[in-house]
């Protein structure tokens, strides 16, 4: 598998539990991306590492709030903001694009609507990579969202991509369906059918000519095989 991440994201997220999820989310579709639970650690943080897009919440635990985040990032970095916030104000909401945010989420939400505004943004903003993830003979375009199978374009829908994306740049690990359901629909999804579903339809449209390149894992999950 060859392929760049396709973005530094930096979260500023003091809720451990809420913050581990969304980490593990945009890493495995292929960001690479750092925590931080205040303003107090960003400083030491931004020494060593430019993000390209920050995704913040308000309200915090010590030092600035979120609103002075984004001033700051936005007036020295440059770089895009997007909140992602439970403060769901007309007023919170007016005072978030007021100190710059590109775009603003409330909690809760599904973890595929934030994938897909981070794309946004950082696309808007000329910020996201194009990175083309290539297994055996299967070359997937984050940028165009296209599959090609030797040369064939494959015709898949959006949660037929974002599925196989995160199988792609997972290749040769077992991927549960938990996993799956997490990266893919969000945390609000918990029927394994979506999965089977969908890993189902994948494999009549890429396995026409030999055996599946999607294993399965009796009782662990799915993989892609490198």
């Amino acid at each position: 598998m060859t392929g760049r991440a396709l973005g530094r994201v930096l979260l500023v997220e003091d809720d451990s539990s809420l913050a581990l999820a969304l980490r593990v989310g945009l890493d495995r579709v292929g960001y690479d991306t750092t925590v931080v639970a205040d303003g107090n650690d960003l400083s030491r943080v931004l020494e060593r590492w430019h993000p390209d897009l920050a995704l913040l919440d308000v309200s915090l635990p010590a030092g600035p709030d979120g609103f002075e985040l984004a001033r700051r990032l936005r007036s020295e970095l440059g770089i895009p903001v997007l909140f992602v916030t439970a403060a769901d104000s007309l007023a919170d909401r007016l005072a978030g694009f007021d100190a710059g945010a590109d775009d603003y989420l409330v909690k809760p939400f599904a973890l595929a609507e934030l994938l897909a505004r981070v794309r946004a943004v950082l696309r808007r903003a000329g910020r996201l990579s194009s990175p083309v993830v290539e297994v055996r003979d299967l070359v997937l375009d984050e940028y165009e969202r296209s599959v090609t199978q030797s040369g064939r374009r494959i015709s898949v829908t959006p949660t037929e991509f974002d599925l196989l994306m995160v199988l792609a740049r997972n290749a040769g690990q077992v991927m549960s369906k938990a996993q799956l359901l997490s990266s893919v629909w969000g945390f609000d999804e918990y029927d394994p059918n979506l999965v089977e579903v969908h890993v189902s339809a994948l494999r009549r449209k890429i396995d026409r000519q030999g055996p599946s390149i999607i294993r399965t894992e009796r009782g662990r999950g799915y993989a892609l095989t490198a």
